[in-house]
């Protein structure tokens, strides 16, 4: 009689034992990810490094582990959960460094410029995807990274598209890449067209790639460029969160259409994103104490670099260089067409 007895009393710790276990296998992952992370902000302290966004240098990092040591068995559940929820948690609170009134600064013109320039240009780099038959993930992951916000809109809207971990790593060097041209020669270009600073920070701020590098150009042409350009950008930045959306709802129906979401669980509608609106609209109400800014920022930033992190862990660079040349082409005109048709819209209107 003892026996069932026995059993009956051991089977309650049994049955929580798997769940106990999954939550522990997360952290060897989460733990590598935050230490590349980690020296992907001590990297950026040496020479040579300080102009590269730490969310570059993460996925750099990543993936020269994952192609010469092979990314360990260990952490991979840990890696897939950066990739989930350590990412949106990172884009809501991303929402915590924009303001309502910083639009407004910008002013009409200059919010038109950028949205324009922003439609515009997704709407260009799909056309030239489609023309240069490059694949459809893809061409929407480089199309997002080069006309809103460099690597943070490549991982938010891969949340959509849900393209390959190697996707992702080729659209964030073309934005690295052609960005950090742009870095280097807009000031010059802005300086022989001698152009002001209200139109040159517009002009940097409407169409550089990653918010480091808009600081990097605008601020070479002085202070007053500098803050408008950062300005501009963070009005691109906003405008995340809509695109984002209209592209998961865009998803959604094409799923519906071809019959593979039968019972509505795999709608890849990215909901988090109203946690960055919610996270805006906090921020524009100047209840939160001015103090709280720095941390704020640098949590978000070191989310969003465990989860490029984790990209770079899940790269092979072999299936990157088989992509061949056309998806760098595809970034290529992405680039000249945002720098051309910003340039005219700000040459036109100022």
């Amino acid at each position: 009689m003892s026996t069932p007895s026995t059993e009956h009393f051991d089977a309650p710790p049994i049955a929580a034992a798997p769940a106990d276990h999954g939550a522990r296998s997360v952290l060897p992952g989460l733990a590598l990810t935050a230490l590349i992370a980690a020296a992907a902000f001590g990297l950026r302290l040496l020479p040579g490094f300080s102009a590269l966004s730490p969310l570059i240098l993460a996925i750099l990092i990543g993936m020269v582990i994952h192609n010469l040591r092979g990314t360990p068995a260990i952490a991979k559940p840990g890696v897939k959960f950066s990739l989930k929820r350590v990412l949106r948690a990172g884009i809501v609170l991303l929402g915590l460094q924009l303001t309502i009134q910083q639009v407004m600064q910008v002013g009409g013109i200059g919010v038109t410029v950028v949205i324009v320039t922003l439609v515009a240009t997704f709407a260009f780099t799909t056309w030239l995807g489609k023309l240069l038959k490059v694949d459809a993930g893809l061409t929407q992951l480089i199309a997002a990274g080069s006309s809103i916000c460099g690597a943070s809109a490549v991982i938010a809207t891969n949340t959509v598209t849900r393209a390959r971990d190697e996707d992702v790593a080729y659209a964030v060097a073309c934005v690295t890449i052609f960005g950090s041209l742009s870095m280097v020669l807009m000031p010059l270009i802005g300086g022989f067209l001698g152009m002001d600073a209200h139109a040159f920070g517009l002009w940097t701020g409407s169409s550089i790639h990653e918010v480091a590098q808009v600081v990097a150009a605008a601020y070479a042409r002085g202070q007053e460029a500098g803050e408008f350009g950062t300005l501009a950008k963070l009005t691109r930045v906003m405008l995340l969160a809509p695109m984002v959306l209209m592209l998961g709802v865009a998803a959604a129906r094409r799923m519906r259409q071809s019959g593979q979401d039968h019972d509505g669980g795999g709608i890849p509608i990215p909901w988090f994103v109203l946690g960055f609106l919610v996270m805006v609209g906090l921020a524009s109400t100047g209840w939160l104490p001015e103090d709280l800014a720095p941390y704020s920022t640098s949590a978000t930033q070191f989310m969003l670099a465990m989860a490029l992190a984790a990209m770079g862990l899940e790269t092979d660079l072999r299936k990157l260089v088989a992509e061949g040349p056309r998806p760098a082409l595809l970034g290529a005109g992405a680039w000249l067409f945002i720098s051309a048709l910003s340039l005219g819209l700000v040459l036109i209107t100022t």
